[in-house]
């Protein structure tokens, strides 16, 4: 006879929670393929550095923090100067107020934003900025606030691939790079789900990705496998993999992936 004692889940480690943070990528990848698809720039697509002053919570300052992070990102990708200063503004003001500034080079980064000519220095040293300011949340058990971060700057950069899909419907590159976010999608709603039994917030906000998680099932990726080669390079042995995948994405399906993803941001941006 079963005992009424509830039976305890297993803990799941911190280490595990940062390996599949790791996984996800810079959202500014997405950023450079929206640039190389020809796109212009527009500033109306990102989320207005003004609203800094309506996130009140840790949670509302993490995940806008993540947007703000890709919002910079692009803004330099198309040398918006100007923009990549307030964006940097905004940036501090909440890395300030979730006390992470020790993990982040200001100075460095404001003299980058404002010089077109190191784009690529400003990214890497953004990119590196906040993988220090994941690392110390995770170190301090605190990973939901990374996850928060990373899932801000994926769903922003996710928003802009949208819209610029749309406008750009013959983008089979664009498309299908929109389709492989559904891998990312299934680890962030993992990750969710450690968090989402024993802290109301990130219930809510797992609550709120799930009919994207919804939408994305739809998408059909295949993977064709083949034998990976080998080659001395330098002395040293490399391996290149054969491997490829294929993803569909139907036109129904991106245009509801790009309604729900607008929806959920709209909510988070306030």
């Amino acid at each position: 006879m079963l005992s009424n004692t509830q039976v305890q889940k297993p803990e799941v480690s911190e280490k595990v929670i940062s390996d599949i943070l790791q996984q996800i990528p810079s959202p500014l990848e997405t950023s450079v393929l929206i640039k190389q698809s020809g796109s212009k720039y527009g500033s109306s697509m990102l989320n207005d550095p003004k609203k800094v002053s309506a996130y009140n919570t840790s949670y509302e300052k993490a995940i806008n923090l993540g947007i703000y992070g890709t919002d910079l990102g692009y803004t330099k990708i198309y040398d918006q100067n100007q923009d990549a200063v307030f964006y940097y503004n905004s940036i501090k003001d909440l890395v300030d107020e979730l006390s992470l500034s020790q993990y982040f080079d200001f100075g460095t980064v404001k003299r980058l934003a404002l010089n077109s000519s190191h784009m690529d220095s400003l990214l890497y040293l953004t990119t590196k900025n906040f993988n220090n300011i994941n690392t110390y949340l995770q170190d301090q058990k605190r990973s939901n606030l990374s996850l928060l971060i990373l899932t801000g700057g994926w769903l922003e950069a996710l928003h802009i691939a949208c819209q610029v899909a749309e406008e750009n419907p013959g983008n089979q590159v664009l498309v299908e790079r929109i389709g492989e976010q559904k891998a990312i999608m299934d680890k962030i709603m993992l990750l969710f789900s450690f968090y989402s039994k024993s802290n109301t917030s990130m219930a809510k906000y797992q609550k709120e990705l799930q009919p994207l998680a919804d939408a994305f099932s739809k998408v059909q990726i295949a993977h064709t496998y083949a034998e990976p080669t080998f080659s001395e390079v330098d002395g040293l042995l490399v391996v290149k993999d054969h491997s490829t995948s294929t993803v569909k994405v139907s036109e129904e399906s991106l245009k509801q992936i790009a309604f729900i993803t607008q929806s959920i941001r709209k909510e988070i941006i306030k």
